[in-house]
């Protein structure tokens, strides 16, 4: 594998780039893509099984259902701190590789245990937490993506990686339910369980929710290990990474990212089953693929205009648009003792779930920016040697932060969920949860503009 160990690489030599370097990093992106693609998919796969669990015979509360499907993002929150420092210490090929494969634990195991209603909860409270394996991946994939891509591109590549990966979290709403409807694959899959919703009574095959996604982590897992590059001058150590702990920018951002990825991860965690508490008329897997296909569409065009206009400007921007969604959704929700707008809900949904794709590309461009003039102002006036050291630092630190970033985002998906969970399981309503995540898209406002969008920020970006 010598030829896929890449030793010169320089992405900032326009030279460079041109002749051989848009090439390798084009190549590597569209495997990473795929790769990623499933790992968000089995990673929210759950939220998909668990609206169903009731209807096949499986006996729990809304309590417990809403844990079980705020699992998978606590365990992949906690995975990506981890994950956010093994791309320079493992390099990028052979990780993508091992952690796509490490997809086959939940899909083969949520395929076996869904198929009788017997399971225990702790079982299944095991699957969802393996399913946060697919939600470590995130951190690992960017951090790698932002070796190979110059400073100019780094939105653009940055949210093409994170906004074509998170269609997955919609992939996984629009696939489960038609795949769950067939008994495709035979005698292997096992018998089908009978569906049962008042009067409707029909036949499913809910462990293909599972089983769908084997094949594809198979060719991914194997197209990652023959076809992707590891960097030489990516390597560093754990101790040289998390030198970030120590910036003042790193944990403003990762406030800021949990304000953007949180939210889209958490309302997608969360979107099934608030609709079916809220309104439980409308048939929530018909509508829950929508907002996370919308957010992750988006998300590249927010890495864009961030590469144009500026990331701060942009995410400023982002959160005033998020913070009108939730008065919007609050507007329509049911409430002493009034049904309700349900499309209106659905509308102010989908304005939430937009403004998070644009600031999940938004937030992601400021990362490596910050770094990049962070370490440059140092170097300035010390010599060639000082500026290729900075550019080396800039690049291995915002890729540390990328991946924990995005760890302390992910943390969304378990607190949105859980939030509606306490708040509705109080009060009968999610307007509690709604009214917090408000107070606290104000208060990104007000960091954002401070320290990046204001006349004399001290790190504008």
């Amino acid at each position: 594998m010598a030829n896929q160990v890449l030793t010169h690489w320089n992405v900032e030599d326009a030279v460079f780039w041109e002749k051989q370097g848009r090439a390798i990093a084009s190549r590597n992106l569209w495997i990473s893509i795929p790769a990623l693609v499933l790992a968000f998919s089995v990673w929210m796969v759950w939220s998909a099984v668990v609206v169903n669990l009731p209807y096949v015979g499986f006996e729990f509360t809304t309590r417990e259902l809403f844990w079980l499907a705020a699992l998978p993002a606590l365990c992949g929150a906690t995975l990506r701190i981890v994950y956010a420092f093994m791309v320079p210490v493992f390099g990028g090929r052979r990780w993508t590789a091992i952690s796509t494969a490490l997809l086959l634990l939940p899909a083969v195991g949520i395929g076996y245990a869904v198929r009788d209603p017997a399971t225990s909860y702790s079982t299944l409270v095991v699957l969802a937490l393996l399913c946060g394996l697919g939600g470590g991946n995130f951190a690992s994939s960017m951090a790698n993506i932002n070796f190979f891509f110059p400073k100019a591109q780094k939105g653009t590549a940055l949210g093409l990686n994170a906004g074509l990966g998170n269609l997955g979290v919609s992939l996984v709403q629009f696939v489960v339910p038609a795949v769950i409807t067939l008994g495709i694959f035979g005698a292997l899959g096992g018998e089908p369980q009978t569906w049962t919703r008042g009067a409707e009574v029909r036949q499913i095959w809910l462990q293909n929710a599972g089983f769908i996604w084997v094949p594809f982590i198979l060719v991914c897992a194997l197209g990652a290990w023959f076809g992707m590059h590891d960097l030489a001058s990516a390597k560093a150590s754990v101790s040289e990474q998390t030198v970030i702990f120590k910036r003042k920018h790193s944990w403003i951002m990762c406030w800021l990212y949990l304000g953007t990825f949180g939210s889209f991860i958490g309302y997608s965690a969360g979107f099934p089953l608030l609709i079916q508490s809220q309104f439980p008329l409308a048939n929530a897997l018909s509508y829950a693929w929508l907002g996370p296909l919308i957010s992750a569409l988006i998300r590249p065009l927010g890495g864009w205009l961030a590469d144009k206009l500026g990331g701060a400007r942009v995410t400023l921007w982002t959160f005033v648009a998020m913070a009108a969604g939730v008065l919007g959704v609050l507007a329509f929700l049911p409430s002493s003792g009034q049904g309700g707008s349900f499309y209106g809900f659905l509308v102010m949904f989908m304005l939430l779930f937009a403004a998070s794709g644009v600031g999940n590309g938004s937030t992601f461009r400021m990362i490596p920016v910050i770094f990049m003039n962070q370490h440059l102002r140092a170097a300035v006036g010390m010599g060639p040697q000082a500026e290729d050291r900075a550019l080396r630092d800039a690049n291995t630190e915002a890729a540390a932060l990328l991946g924990f970033a995005s760890a302390v985002g992910a943390f969304g998906g378990f607190f949105i969920p859980m939030s509606y969970g306490v708040s509705i399981s109080i009060s009968g309503a999610a307007h509690a949860a709604l009214a917090t995540f408000l107070v606290f898209y104000l208060v990104c406002i007000a960091m954002t503009w401070w320290y990046y969008a204001r006349r004399r920020a001290p790190m504008p970006c």
